[in-house]
């Protein structure tokens, strides 16, 4: 797909000569115009998009919002305040900023799972999957961060807890530990290095954006059959196909921000988040922000030792664990069928995963007591069981369903499968034209 000869034609004269010095033009022309994608792409492939577009937002809400921002652990809090009273829309400047990074993390995780249901990480597209997870790592990081910037109370303990977790390292882990805080405990040192990395990171997101990008138009993009591209009618051109469609899906996305913006703007917050913190007095219940739950569930569900490995040490393994294992799913899948329509037995065990995964994040914001920690234990084993046990073993095993031998014939048994369901319908167009 990402062969072929360009179709742009300059058209004035400043036009070819910009194209003879620096082809931008033909560039943007070739890789949003004409470059050819998959006729049978569906909604799912429309959060690319989306995430580009969430990115940008984020970055230029975040930059503005940085001029008023104090970070200081007397003035922090005080200047986001100022900030949502005084300054003109600053309001809706940071409720952009807050609400949007939980947003970008809808459409990140939709946009992995369903690059695990339809196999997007399958030769010979590993690299773009590892900067995918590269991609998704930087922002878990800005999200820390950026969390710690309000300098609420769970600002300043999650970033106790947080960051206490690196002590459980052998040899190494204190100093981890103080070089991140700047100091021996969370203090303005820390408010000031968690502010400057929080300012650069998207910065660096946008560059391994840039890198992913560039990988998805040298490999080309998947579809739900999992098949590659045979013939030119197996594609249509990104504009007006494609860019419709994302431009449909990007709409219906912002409605939803919007109405989290503008309706429910603290309700992915947390209440002790809007109290100063304040180092004497702990909160009952330290949770991190929602899009860190699972995780955070993991953690805490290492509550025994394993060896010399105590379980302080053992939650932090895990827990990193846990996206580390990410990186290594295009070697871990063993199966030569890429999309879960034909794999009956992977797609059951993707969708109880899918749940396993949100029912962790459930657990993360419950209490580490009782029933929780042996809910948390068992999903815990699922979730690396599934990229541990199940992938390797159901490549081997399984027998998946025949495929098309092409993606035109896949659309056109789907749309022929369709016809036969309405047949008081309109009368099905000829094959050729489908």
């Amino acid at each position: 797909m990402s062969g072929g000869h360009s179709t742009y034609t300059p058209t004035s004269a400043v036009g070819r000569w910009m194209d003879a010095r620096m082809p931008l033009p033909r560039l943007v022309h070739d890789s949003f115009v004409s470059y050819p994608t998959p006729r049978n792409l569906n909604y799912a492939y429309t959060f690319g998009g989306i995430l580009s577009v969430m990115l940008v937002a984020q970055i230029v809400t975040g930059v503005v919002l940085a001029m008023h921002y104090t970070p200081s652990t007397l003035l922090a809090f005080d200047s986001v305040e100022k900030i949502m009273r005084d300054v003109n829309s600053g309001w809706l400047l940071r409720y952009l900023h807050s609400n949007g990074a939980s947003m970008f993390f809808i459409a990140v995780y939709i946009h992995i799972f369903r690059s695990l249901y339809y196999g997007s990480y399958k030769a010979p597209r590993e690299l773009l999957w590892i900067l995918g997870c590269i991609i998704y790592l930087l922002m878990m990081a800005a999200g820390f961060m950026g969390y710690v910037l309000p300098w609420g109370q769970m600002s300043f303990w999650g970033a106790t807890v947080i960051t206490g977790f690196f002590t459980a390292v052998p040899v190494v882990g204190q100093s981890i530990q103080q070089l991140l805080l700047g100091g021996f405990s969370v203090d303005n040192p820390t408010l000031n290095r968690f502010f400057a990395l929080h300012y650069l990171l998207p910065f660096m997101i946008a560059g391994v954006v840039v890198l992913h990008v560039w990988a998805l138009h040298v490999t080309g993009q998947t579809n739900p059959t999992g098949i590659e591209v045979k013939s030119k009618t197996d594609t249509v051109p990104f504009t007006p196909y494609a860019t419709l469609k994302d431009a449909l899906g990007m709409m219906v996305f912002m409605l939803l921000f919007a109405y989290f913006v503008f309706y429910l703007p603290n309700f992915l917050g947390h209440p002790d988040n809007y109290i100063v913190a304040n180092p004497l007095k702990t909160p009952a219940h330290i949770v991190p922000e929602w899009y860190f739950l699972p995780f955070y569930a993991i953690l805490r569900a290492i509550t025994f030792n394993i060896g010399p490995i105590d379980s302080k040490l053992g939650g932090v393994l895990a827990m990193f664990g846990a996206i580390a294992v990410l990186f290594f799913v295009p070697w871990l899948d063993t199966s030569k069928v890429r999309s879960a329509v034909y794999r009956p037995w992977y797609k059951l065990f993707y969708w109880l995963f899918a749940i396993n995964a949100i029912f962790l994040g459930w657990l993360g914001s419950r209490p580490a007591e009782g029933a929780y920690v042996i809910m948390s234990q068992l999903s815990t084993i699922y979730y690396f069981g599934f990229f541990l046990v199940i992938m390797p073993l159901l490549g081997l095993i399984e027998t998946p369903r025949r495929l098309p031998n092409s993606i035109t014939e896949a659309v056109l048994a789907k749309h022929k499968g369709s016809a036969a369901a309405h047949p008081a319908g309109a009368t099905a167009a000829p094959e050729t034209k489908a």
